[in-house]
């Protein structure tokens, strides 16, 4: 606790309490009490983000982007970065580990579920919201801070590599599932490769937690863990969006009302900006997170849990399953998710 006193007091001298703050599988955060305000403390993962200088590179630039549409047309705060006292807005402490520091949202909360639809309508149009406000940004001025995230034909070449080598500790289920629908990793590289989906800027990690939610009036306000906010595809945001929200846990079952929230009121504010394709590639995009989500935890489990963060030897194993489960139900429902999507375009 000395050490981490020590850090935080990198970026104010009176600090009076650190406390752990979310469940990240990623970085370390605390949120940091001093005299006058919070602020949230980050470890940012080196194993994860190689280059911590291109992700408040990419912060700076956002920050500056929703400024000038403010105040009119933003509805989302975003975090703002705090400097030590040399101006530096990375600290690096004695084990070469970067750290950073961020304004605390106050009198707000995450959620870990989905309590009532109007929290799933809130979400569809915070994330709307966010894509319609970057929409304008040109994707070559972010760097791409995690190469390769989110490119499922890549994870699936990995894996295969991986399970070669790890045969003694595969699993059959997970084996089959991927085996068996190893085309599904395609689907939008592909699209993107013809010029049927364009490169936009994304958040990278929308899940349920990273939106806030305004203690009184139950909306939210702020969007966060921008670390992976980088150039990429809109539609890989709404498929992980809704394979977070839409997860029933109990049952490994896609929520299609969840669904029908998130996606009426998503489309409100992303109407502005997209094209046929996009919505054709809505189902898609949806079929392919868990999919690829469960790769990635499959593959980490083979490789002895290296990425995501483990309570158990067993646990990405685990999540794999409940990932393939997740997406062989939202295969079983294809045909009542496309005539949503349809019935849902303007």
């Amino acid at each position: 606790m000395t050490a981490l006193l020590n850090i935080a007091q990198q970026f104010a001298k009176t600090v009076r309490e650190i406390t752990p703050l979310g469940n990240g599988l990623i970085n370390d955060t605390y949120r940091v009490i001093t005299d006058t305000h919070s602020f949230v403390l980050q470890r940012i993962n080196r194993q994860v983000f190689a280059h911590p200088e291109q992700i408040m590179a990419n912060l700076i630039m956002l920050n500056q982007h929703m400024q000038q549409k403010a105040p009119v047309d933003v509805k989302l705060q975003i975090p703002v970065i705090l400097a030590i006292s040399d101006g530096a807005i990375l600290y690096q402490d004695e084990n070469q580990d970067y750290w950073r520091a961020l304004t605390f949202i106050e009198k707000t909360e995450s959620l870990e579920a989905i309590r009532t639809l109007a929290d799933a309508e809130q979400i569809g149009s915070a994330l709307g919201h966010f894509h319609y406000l970057l929409s304008d940004l040109y994707p070559g001025l972010l760097q791409d801070t995690l190469p390769g995230f989110h490119i499922a034909p890549d994870y699936l070449k990995h894996y295969q590599k991986i399970s070669l080598d790890t045969e003694p500790k595969a699993n059959r289920y997970c084996a089959e599932f991927i085996d068996k629908f190893q085309s599904l990793a395609e689907d939008l590289e592909n699209a993107k490769q013809q010029d049927l989906l364009t490169v936009r800027i994304i958040h990278g990690d929308p899940k349920i937690n990273n939106f806030l939610f305004d203690t009184s009036s139950q909306r939210i306000v702020s969007l966060i863990d921008l670390d992976t906010v980088k150039p990429g595809l809109v539609h890989y945001d709404i498929g992980d969006c809704l394979r977070s929200c839409c997860h029933d846990m109990n049952t490994n079952r896609f929520n299609l009302d969840i669904a029908v929230a998130i996606l009426k009121n998503y489309l409100a504010e992303a109407a502005a900006f997209f094209t046929e394709a996009d919505y054709q590639y809505l189902y898609p995009a949806i079929r392919l997170i868990p999919f690829e989500l469960g790769i990635r935890f499959y593959t980490d489990y083979l490789e002895g849990n290296r990425y995501f963060k483990v309570t158990d030897p067993e646990q990405n194993l685990h999540r794999a399953v409940a990932q393939f489960n997740l997406c062989e139900d939202i295969m079983g429902k294809e045909a009542v998710i496309t005539q949503l999507i349809a019935e849902l375009k303007p």
